[in-house]
């Protein structure tokens, strides 16, 4: 009966980002998945700068032209109607999950991981500290890691269901033909695609990336709604759809128990605006790891998750600030307010994009927002008024 260090379930962003941490630490490792890699992912694949830096402090990754498509052009819609044009925005890049998480993990394996890939579990005893693989294989551990997606089995044994239903979010997805795109094709953004989210189109080399997500509640047609974005964009019919929940805000405040410890996906540690997660994921794997190295250094795996949560503070904070944003942008109420106030603003367009290069944070955006809200909202009723009165 093998016994590691620690044991981590889900191999993607955050479960490669905790072994490669975890193995820089000196610690053994087992990367336990379901899956064999490659293996397919929902996921628009948008790689902002932020998660770009996780990439490069955890994996050493640089952005490779042959596996990321640098964009630099953005354009905004709601409900088929333009919002307007950003060109020469802070660079975003666009890549094929199938493939980046297949480096990730190859480099996790290659610094010493044990690969466990292939092998659901057929159960965990968390007062036993112990896994048992489908396969027969049992693994001791001194500290778990929960990375295994919204629909964690660690969450479930931890809290007794892996997400709050209220607050969950749902995404669909699809790959149509490629469109052959230039390094000048725009990235698209359609708000309110779906209520309380967004639709999107993503220009690669091998496929157009579509999709849209919302709050699961409020999308009970979710497909048909997709079928009619579909339709606008004039592609994609009868394409294979893919559907996945998605942790859309829903973050756990306190993310584990003791020795075992949840991140990416499996916290809720996904923005409530963009639906971004693969950065939080990195990087809230590497400091899952890293917690549990100080812990196990001392002698005292119970301690992880007193050390891990304050490090997570910065994501949780980021967090609630997008979810108070939130409403102002997705809100059906605020909807005329928001399509008004972002078509007439290039500095909120260039807001939204600095976001996503990682050169703000939610923090300093949700007050600059705060200060500018009155002016936009006292513009947005002075040409309300104009345009009755014509």
């Amino acid at each position: 009966m093998p016994q590691f260090d620690l044991v981590i379930l889900g191999a993607g962003p955050a479960g490669a980002s905790a072994a490669m941490t975890a193995r820089k630490h000196g610690l053994s490792v087992a990367l336990v998945d379901k899956a064999r890699f490659p293996r397919p992912k929902l996921c628009g694949g948008l790689i902002t700068g932020r998660c770009a830096t996780h990439l490069k402090q955890v994996f050493d990754l640089d952005i490779d032209p042959q596996l990321f498509e640098t964009r630099r052009n953005f354009e905004f819609y709601m409900e088929g109607r333009p919002l307007g044009r950003l060109d020469g925005v802070p660079p975003t890049h666009l890549t094929m999950r199938w493939d980046l998480d297949q480096l990730l993990v190859s480099k996790a394996l290659a610094a010493g991981a044990a690969d466990y890939s292939g092998q659901r579990v057929e159960a965990l005893d968390l007062a036993a500290r112990r896994v048992a693989l489908h396969s027969g294989d049992t693994l001791d551990y001194r500290c778990l890691i929960g990375a295994d997606g919204v629909q964690s089995i660690v969450a479930r044994a931890l809290f007794g269901a892996p997400f709050d239903p209220a607050r969950v979010g749902f995404a669909l997805e699809i790959e149509a033909p490629a469109r052959a795109p230039t390094p000048d094709t725009p990235v698209r953004i359609d708000f309110a695609a779906a209520d309380w989210g967004y639709g999107w189109s993503f220009p690669k080399r091998g496929s157009t990336t579509i999709g849209l997500g919302g709050l699961h509640l409020k999308n009970p047609d979710m497909k048909a709604r997709l079928s009619r974005y579909l339709d606008q964009l004039h592609t994609g019919q009868g394409t294979k759809i893919k559907g996945h929940f998605l942790p859309f805000g829903g973050y756990r405040s306190v993310p584990g128990k003791g020795c075992v410890l949840l991140a990416g996906d499996a916290a809720g540690f996904v923005d409530p605006i963009t639906g971004e997660g693969i950065g939080h994921a990195i990087h809230s794997g590497a400091l899952a790891a890293t917690a549990a190295a100080q812990a196990i250094a001392a002698g005292k795996p119970d301690t992880a998750l007193a050390r891990y949560r304050p490090m997570t503070r910065p994501i949780r904070t980021a967090l609630r600030s997008a979810r108070l944003l939130r409403p102002m942008i997705f809100s059906p109420t605020l909807k005329p307010f928001f399509a008004s106030t972002f078509r007439a603003s290039r500095t909120l367009k260039r807001d939204y994009m600095h976001l996503l290069s990682g050169e703000v944070e939610y923090p300093a955006l949700l007050a600059r927002t705060i200060l500018r809200l009155p002016r936009a909202a006292w513009r947005w009723m002075v040409r309300g008024k104009r345009s009755v009165s014509r």
